[in-house]
Formats: C-alpha cells, structure tokens, sequence
C-alpha cells in the first residue's frame, strides 16, 4: 500500500511536479486563511467579501483556454515554469494595492497565474504516468493538500504573532520564485507528450456529454465543496466557532491534512476498491463531517468535522482528472481543459455564491446547502462508468 509513497518520493521528476503541487496548495492556504483579514482591512460585509472573492475565478476561468493553448504552442514543460513564477508574483499584488478595485485586479491577475499551473502541472504528472507506467496523480494532489495544510498553519501563526499580512504573504512569494528556478531542471526533463491529431478537441475546451458529462457534474459538486471548505472555512472558525486566533487555521489545517492522508494512500486503495465505491463512500464522510461542524460549532467540534470532510474528498479529484485523460475520442488536453473549466468555476464562484447567500441568510445555512451538492455526488457517482 506505500511502496507507490517510495517510489514517488525517490523521483526527481515526480518530486519537482508535487512541489508545484504543494505550491500552489501553499499559496492557496495563506490567501485563504487572510481572508478573514482583507475583510477587516475594506470592512467588507460577507455580499461584498463575496464580491472580492469572485476575482479569482475571473480570471482563472478565463485564462484557462490560454493555459492550454500555452501548452500547444510552448510545450507542458515551459508553460508549467511559466505559471509557478507568475504564481509567485500575482499573490503578492492584491496586498500591495491601497483601494479594493486594485486588489480585485491584483485577484484576476493570480486567478490567471493559478490557471496557467493548475492545467500545465497536471499535464506533466500524467505525463509522467505514461512514461513511467506509474501512478502519480493522488499523490500529487495529496502535494496540494499538504501545502494547503502549512499553508494555513503558517499564516495562523503568523497572525497569531501579528505579523502584518502584506509583509508575510511577500516573503512567500519570494520562496515560490526560489522553489521554481530550484525545479527547473528536473521539470523541463520530462518528455514532451507528442500531440495526436486523430482524436477530437485538441487541447480545446469542449461542452461534455455522455457518461463524461456525469463525470464534470461530479467535479462541479466536489469542487464547490472544497472552494467552500477553502474560503470560508478560516470565517467560520472566526465568526461562528468564536475561537482563538491561534486556533482560524486549525479547521482548515484539519480539513487539508486528511485531505493530504487520503490521496497518499489513493494510488494504492483507489485500484483495491474502485472509482465508485471510493467517490460514494466518500461523499458519505463528506456529508457526517460538514454536518458535524455545522450542527456543533464548537472549536474541537467543528476541526473534527472538517477534518472528516477532508478525508471524505480526499481521492475523487485524482480519480476524475484520471479520467479526463481517458475520455475515448477525446485529447488528453481537451479532457482536462474541460474538467478543469468547470472544476476550477465551481472551486473559485461556489464561495462568492455563498457569500451572498451568507448575507442573505447566515453563513451556516449558505454552508448548509453544500450538503445538498454532497448528496447529488454522491447519487451520480452510483450510475457513473469511470474511463
């Protein structure tokens, strides 16, 4: 069950891809656990923070045909180097600007950074399964959720220790410049994948159908659900929980580090038991844990039942973008392209939509209608022929 863990981590290929990975987890878990933050600075309600948090989609979903029109044109390897130094200059701009228009901008222009690697690192790790004749992906996204985890962690210490948000987030900038000239080397020595001609969609975007339809339906419910786990979870444990600023980021953390756990143990368990089984017995966890922390808004509570939703969508995002690389008669690119159109939406817009909805209502019933998105997974995945 871990031989696959020692394989993976004595691969400098395999490696330099989950550090981008980890990076882009890393990012992501400082971004979100400041959010708390931005909002005080603009005295933002939960409609307006909502607002805010709709740039990133902006622009990562607009970027993203751009992302593999790169990869057409420049190659995986270039494109993938591309977006890890862009990453670490995007992040940096949204707490550099004075008025909440500039920081909005700052926002698309790192949606965009996020699509550009997001769509060239998968690309690579798939890669790397058919060169290697190995199994990669659920490690590396567990590379996600580990850098979403110390991500979070570090920034909660951070503010623990008052350290002024715009000043932490650039010296993390400054080591994801470092991490990207670092793997260069060994990136820019996977094999270049030979595009083929005879399958339709290139690395296009391309409206689903068919049993891949059911797929991208699964993806857009799982991935709102992490979205919402992501954004809102550091507010809840702030507003709702009331706990310590020390303990924001321990709900995300625990939510990241099952997350993390799972997809380690994914290229082993996932061939034991299936797609199926997997994606439903997850959605299951999924659904007993974000009810937990809902119902009992608790700190130690409410980290459990994160940290069980973690766990609960831990391997289906390695088994669906698996898949898109499998749609018969399709690219890979054009797969992927896709999958990540929608994926990448309902991650990024599901938590604008809760927070209007928050406003509206109160954040634990816009959290509460995730439930229903679990439970229509959950239904899917039993009539779904995974590729």
């Amino acid at each position: 069950m871990f031989s696959h863990l020692r394989s993976y981590f004595t691969d400098r290929q395999s490696i330099a891809v989950g550090v981008a990975f980890w990076v882009l987890g890393f990012m992501f878990g400082n971004w979100a656990t400041l959010i708390p933050s931005m909002k005080l600075r603009y005295s933002f309600d939960d409609a307006e923070l909502g607002l805010m948090l709709l740039a990133i989609p902006a622009g990562a979903i607009s970027f993203n045909p751009v992302a593999s029109f790169l990869i057409s044109k420049i190659g995986m390897t270039k494109t993938h180097f591309l977006g890890f130094i862009l990453l670490g200059i995007c992040y940096a701009i949204p707490f550099s600007m004075p008025t909440p228009l500039l920081s909005a901008a700052g926002l698309v222009l790192t949606g965009m950074s996020i699509s550009i690697l997001n769509v060239a690192m998968n690309t690579c790790a798939s890669a790397i399964e058919i060169n290697q004749k190995t199994s990669i992906l659920s490690t590396s996204h567990g590379m996600f959720s580990i850098g979403l985890m110390s991500g979070s962690l570090l920034t909660g210490a951070a503010l623990g220790f008052k350290i002024a948000p715009q000043f932490f987030m650039y010296a993390m900038c400054i080591l994801v410049i470092l991490l990207a000239l670092f793997t260069r080397k060994q990136v820019f020595s996977i094999p270049e994948e030979v595009a083929d001609n005879t399958v339709s969609g290139g690395s296009k975007f391309v409206f689903p159908k068919g049993m891949f339809l059911l797929i991208v339906l699964i993806s857009l419910c799982t991935n709102i659900t992490e979205g919402a786990m992501a954004d809102w979870t550091a507010v809840y444990m702030r507003e709702i929980v009331i706990t310590t600023p020390f303990f924001i980021g321990w709900g995300l953390a625990g939510y990241s580090f099952f997350m993390a756990l799972g997809r380690f143990l994914g290229d082993g368990i996932i061939p034991r038991f299936g797609f199926n089984r997997i994606i439903v017995v997850g959605g299951i966890i999924t659904f007993l844990g974000l009810a937990i922390a809902l119902l009992l808004p608790y700190t130690f509570t409410a980290v459990i039942g994160f940290s069980l939703v973690g766990a609960g969508v831990s391997c289906v995002s390695p088994i669906l973008y698996g898949s898109a690389t499998r749609v018969p008669g399709m690219a890979k690119g054009g797969g992927l392209a896709t999958l990540n159109t929608f994926g990448m939406g309902g991650f990024l817009i599901g938590p604008v939509i809760i927070g209007f909805i928050s406003e509206w209502l109160s954040l634990p019933i816009a959290l509460s209608l995730v439930l229903v998105l679990i439970t229509a997974w959950i239904l899917i995945a039993r009539k779904t022929k995974f590729y």
